[in-house]
């Protein structure tokens, strides 16, 4: 099968283990211009300074976004104490003095870790893409304005030191979408007194894709020459493995097909995929308030 064969029908995504220095749209246009397919978008922004899981979805499968975007995330940040920045990271200018670290122990450390799990109030760094009065907030923030953004509320599972070797930390952030870890590092650092921020950041897991599922972009890039990229491409059913999985009958896809809702079990709630025969996504289904029935919301097949 070859590559312009594949175009019309051709969905799913590509788990790339994108490297530091590309934007996260750079990404997608390499997996465009590799494709020839035009319909492609990823599923959570990673800073051109940042490395690791980026899901691109291809195909009709770009209306899973919303929902993949929304997936937890784990991560391996290094911090750097002593010195706080304006962009929290290390491309800002330093705020402050050069503080000593001395007197933090690995235990002191591990404890104020401990404080942050649960669900925790964050403020975004000012120098982020969240939205003030229809602008950019980093826009504001480099033309030297006053950006306040409100805190939002997210959820730490875990935070785990990797490693403690003054004046940096590694740690592992696993946390809802909507977390910014620099903001984290800010955070701890004037918990500590000394400020802190973030010198490197590589995302390890989004949803249920990790490191393991991942392709290096050089590898990706070299079999779109070859024309065998879809070996890279996992099914679209298969992004929501995680979901409860509905099996459909023939006569239960095709009343899917004309939004009309089907029996659902009690005790069944929430979302749940619902998967043909064969094992293709036919839709994202919801339980209908006040009944015991799912509503298709979403369908991929309509002929």
């Amino acid at each position: 099968m070859n590559q312009d064969d594949m175009k019309d029908f051709v969905t799913g995504a590509l788990v790339v283990d994108k490297p530091v220095g590309m934007t996260s749209h750079d990404v997608v246009k390499v997996v465009r211009h590799g494709t020839g397919i035009r319909r492609a978008g990823h599923t959570g922004t990673l800073d051109p300074r940042a490395s690791g899981v980026l899901v691109v979805l291809i195909g009709p499968a770009v209306r899973l976004s919303e929902f993949l975007s929304a997936s937890d995330k784990r991560y391996q940040a290094i911090l750097k104490f002593g010195v706080a920045t304006d962009t929290y990271d290390t491309e800002g200018k330093q705020v402050g003095e050069t503080k000593s670290v001395e007197h933090i122990t690995e235990l002191d450390f591990q404890e104020l870790l401990k404080e942050y799990e649960g669900t925790i109030s964050q403020v975004p760094p000012a120098h982020s893409a969240v939205k003030v009065n229809g602008k950019k907030a980093y826009e504001l923030a480099r033309k030297g304005e006053e950006v306040e953004l409100a805190p939002r509320m997210i959820d730490v599972y875990n935070l785990e030191l990797l490693e403690w070797a003054p004046p940096e930390a590694v740690i592992d952030v696993y946390a809802s979408s909507g977390t910014y870890v620099r903001s984290l590092a800010n955070d701890l650092g004037d918990d500590l007194g000394v400020g802190a921020h973030l010198t490197g950041l590589r995302r390890t897991k989004n949803g249920q894709f990790t490191l393991r599922d991942a392709v290096r972009l050089q590898e990706l890039k070299d079999s779109f020459e070859a024309g065998d990229w879809y070996k890279h491409l996992i099914p679209a059913a298969e992004t929501l493995a995680d979901w409860h999985t509905l099996e459909l009958s023939a006569d239960d896809t095709e009343k899917i097909k004309h939004g009309v809702r089907i029996p659902a079990l009690p005790g069944d709630t929430g979302w749940a995929r619902g998967l043909s025969e064969q094992g293709d996504l036919i839709a994202l289904l919801e339980i209908a308030e006040g009944e015991q029935a799912w509503q298709p919301r979403k369908v991929f097949i309509t002929s």
